[in-house]
């Protein structure tokens, strides 16, 4: 039980770290894209304005990249905007893996409490005890009450790890979604190929 008692704290401590750090207003702010634009019409900017952008969101850090390379033509400053997207990605998942891996540990440590669970009953039937009768009851059912009890705990703790691991890689899916069609909204707009 210790193991998946730990499991669940650092379950838990993902999920609510992911829950605040994965929304879109912190991620992508829909005006950003609006401010970044207009900066740029009035050939306003400037280093402090991309540390500005650095600083503000994983969406600004993409954007500061393009900007930065916004005179070398539209290939360079869409490489830079990529290398720049998959290191933000890269974080957007961070963690991840860990309540994936939990997802799929906890229902085996819940197994694994079951068996020992049945250990414990099958060794308080031995030979001696079985010429008369099962053996002690409140062995047999504290064993029996430890392999349940376990099997309820892993699974109780896998099965929203998974509900939250997928949610999760779904709305890191979307995220960089809504943060290329932006990017590449800003690499038109600025290279001329398009109207805001």
């Amino acid at each position: 039980m210790w193991p998946i008692l730990a499991c669940s704290i650092l379950a838990l401590a993902i999920i609510a770290e992911r829950i605040w750090s994965l929304q879109k207003r912190n991620v992508a702010p829909s005006t950003l894209l609006d401010q970044v634009l207009q900066h740029e019409k009035g050939q306003h900017i400037s280093d402090d304005l991309m540390t500005l952008l650095v600083k503000s969101s994983p969406l600004g850090r993409i954007f500061a990249a393009g900007l930065r390379n916004r005179s070398h033509g539209r290939e360079i400053m869409k490489e830079a905007i990529e290398e720049a997207g998959s290191a933000v990605v890269h974080e957007l998942e961070r963690n991840l893996n860990t309540l994936g891996t939990i997802a799929a540990i906890t229902p085996l440590l819940g197994l694994l409490g079951t068996v020992i669970g049945m250990i414990t009953v099958f060794n308080s039937i031995t030979p001696e005890v079985m010429s008369q009768g099962i053996g002690d009851p409140t062995v047999l059912a504290s064993g029996i009450s430890q392999a349940l009890i376990t099997t309820a705990a892993g699974l109780s703790i896998g099965i929203p790890a998974l509900m939250f691991f997928r949610y999760f890689k779904g709305k890191v899916n979307a995220l960089t979604v809504e943060m290329e069609q932006q990017s590449l909204k800003l690499v038109e707009v600025i290279q001329g190929d398009r109207e805001i």
